[in-house]
């Protein structure tokens, strides 16, 4: 296990999520890093237990480390003063997919919180609601989606990078909270397309 602040926010996020009973969807989950310009990147997905694959209700979560907050965080661990304490940004999308059309969001708009807590006393904010239309080759006709996402930066203070460990609490929180809100997205009257003849 690498010793470093972000490798910690991995395991935590993951920790929390692993606790809230949510289930990884595996093959989408990339750790990634940017080789020109440094940046550091999580992304992964869950859903309830249960679902289908690909899980037609899902969140997704990303956490990027940018090469100034590797810069900060190196300041800081050799006993220097960096300018800024460093930030990890966090992106939550609430995904709902294969719909048989169109949706009304508002009601999904209506079970979500305008924001969400993470790390920090800095909420990530809620963005505008994103509507996707696939078009396939079959009888079927198209497919739908709409995903809410909340994205900000995540102050990591001095407490925190001495004791990485502070991290659980908050992941184990989000965690609940995302579990919380997949069962009550799940609950609302969506109308899924059927499961083509050769899909589970």
């Amino acid at each position: 296990m690498l010793d470093h602040i972000f490798a910690h926010l991995v395991t935590s996020l993951r920790r929390g999520f692993d606790q809230a009973l949510l289930e990884r969807q595996a093959p989408e989950e990339r750790f990634q890093v940017d080789v020109f310009l440094g940046d550091v990147s999580f992304e992964t997905s869950y859903s309830l237990p249960g679902e289908q694959r690909p899980a037609r209700i899902r969140v997704d979560v990303s956490l990027d480390w940018p090469t100034w907050s590797q810069t900060a965080y190196r300041s800081w661990g050799i006993g220097e003063e960096p300018d800024e304490l460093p930030e990890v940004v966090v992106e939550i999308a609430i995904r709902v997919q294969g719909l048989d059309a169109a949706p009304d969001i508002a009601p999904l708009l209506d079970v979500l919180p305008d924001q969400f807590a993470v790390v920090g006393d800095e909420p990530l904010a809620r963005a505008f609601p994103t509507l996707e239309q696939v078009l396939g080759d079959d009888a079927r006709g198209p497919e739908h989606a709409v995903e809410v996402s909340y994205e900000g930066s995540c102050p990591l203070d001095e407490a925190t990078l001495e004791e990485p460990e502070r991290l659980d609490e908050p992941f184990a929180a989000l965690g609940r909270t995302v579990a919380s809100l997949l069962v009550r997205v799940g609950d609302l009257p969506f109308t899924f397309r059927p499961a083509a003849p050769d899909e589970p």
